[in-house]
Order: C-alpha cells, then structure tokens, then sequence
C-alpha cells in the first residue's frame, strides 16, 4: 500500500492512502502535536466529508487499537510461512533504560532482530538503533530459537 507524504509549511505533515475498496484517508499531523483522521470525499477527493480531532491519549487509543494487533497478525503469518521462524515478547532489564537499542548489539552477536518495541501499551515498529530503551519496555525479537534465545539473555540481563 502506497502512503503518500506532503508537507503542509507552518502546519505539519498530512498522510494519505486510498483503501481497497477506494475510499482515501488521511491523517495530518500538527507541529503543536494535535492530529486530525480525515475521510475525504469519494466524488471529490479534494474534499474532506469528515473530519476528527483527535488528542494525545486518543491517537494513542488508536494506534494501539490498529497496530498491535497488525503486528501479531503478521508475525503469525511468518510463523506459518517460514519454518524455524520464533518471536518472543522479552521484557528490557533495566541496565539498558536509558540506552540506545543498538549498544545492545542483539543483531550483530546473536542474528535475531528487535522488530519492535512496546512501550506503555504503544508499539514502536521497527525502532532504528538509536532509539532509547526505557524502564518497563518489551521488545519483539523474532529469529531463529537460538537466536532469539540468546537475544532474551542480553535484554533481560540473564
């Protein structure tokens, strides 16, 4: 599916997709942190027929609502497409609150990758290595059992 990006000068950021049954959708993003879902149109998709204003805790209702459950739904996909295939919810220690995912280098010493993040009930999909771990975050580490397995001993601290 193709998102499109556009930046919207002084205001923020707008996304937009069109689902598969042609409706198009978006989310702009405000620099003051707000957040709108807008559904255009289908006769004009220039045209917004609605719009909802959305605060922190309900964007973040939201993203929980669409994405954990995406993320699962794929990793069991891989599970039973992909033989030997293992992901685990590993709980972060706390010597690494505070650190960079990658000084962790749970990639490079065991070849299992951390694919996301879950931090307070929010998934963080893909973290880039310098994203900051935290006190009570748990990571999604899929590989091999080995792999992973040797990816739970460097997080937990085991």
């Amino acid at each position: 599916m193709d998102v499109e990006q556009t930046a919207l000068p002084g205001i923020g950021l707008r996304h937009e997709f069109t689902t598969r049954a042609g409706r198009r959708i978006g989310i702009v993003s405000y620099r003051t942190g707000r957040r709108d879902l807008v559904i255009y149109d289908r006769a004009d998709p220039d045209r917004a027929c609605e719009t909802v204003k959305l605060n922190d805790e309900e964007a973040d209702a939201l993203v929980e609502l669409l994405g954990a459950p995406r993320i699962v739904q794929r990793l069991n996909a891989l599970h039973r497409e992909v033989e030997g295939l293992v992901s685990l919810q590993v709980p972060v220690a706390t010597r690494w609150a505070g650190k960079a995912m990658g000084s962790a280098q749970v990639r490079t010493l065991t070849g299992a990758s951390i694919v996301a993040v879950v931090r307070n009930g929010q998934v963080n999909a893909s973290p880039l290595p310098d994203f900051v771990l935290r006190e009570n975050d748990v990571a999604v580490v899929v590989g091999s059992l080995e792999s992973t397995e040797a990816a739970t001993q460097i997080l937990t601290g085991g």
